[in-house]
């Protein structure tokens, strides 16, 4: 039977030589893991009439991926406030100049009154395929007649990206 040196100084600094691991298990135990995560946040109300998606500048999020096979997993959350009854409003996620879910994250309802108050939130999971900067916005617009808010009453909307390696 064989005898294995344990090497008593790497042993209890808890290194491990580099010579010792293979880079292929390096990158396998990146997979799957959160590598960085960049949030915005904004209380200002922000508001729009136009039915065309209109940019809510204030929750611009630029993160750098460290692979291009990352994921990034966008999640937004925030309190809308529809003016009016009679349509809906509708949230997007851009990645520079495309648009990403389509407006896909609708919201209203007539509550009697004509108004709907709540919170809300959507979430995308993007694969940019770069290293290099990429920048995430959200767009509003309005399904029918009357105004559409983020933030408000100065509620804190909530913007983050999660970038996953893959």
């Amino acid at each position: 039977m064989a005898l294995s040196k344990i090497d008593a100084v790497n042993f209890l600094t808890g290194t491990i030589p580099s010579g010792n691991i293979a880079t292929s298990s390096l990158a396998a135990a990146a997979t799957g893991k959160v590598l960085q995560v960049v949030t915005v946040t904004d209380s200002t109300t922000r508001s729009t009439t136009s039915t065309s998606f209109t940019q809510i500048s204030s929750f611009d999020l630029a993160i750098t991926p460290s692979a291009a096979s990352s994921k990034i997993f966008l999640s937004f959350s925030g309190l809308l406030y529809k003016h009016n009854s009679g349509g809906t409003g509708f949230l997007t996620f851009y990645r520079d100049s495309t648009d990403l879910s389509g407006g896909a994250a609708g919201f209203g309802i007539n509550d009697g009154d004509g108004a709907y108050d709540g919170s809300t939130g959507m979430s995308y999971l993007d694969s940019p395929n770069t290293t290099s900067q990429v920048t995430y916005k959200i767009y509003l617009k309005t399904g029918g007649s009357g105004t559409v808010e983020i933030a408000n009453a100065s509620a804190l909307g909530s913007f983050t990206a999660f970038e996953i390696g893959a």
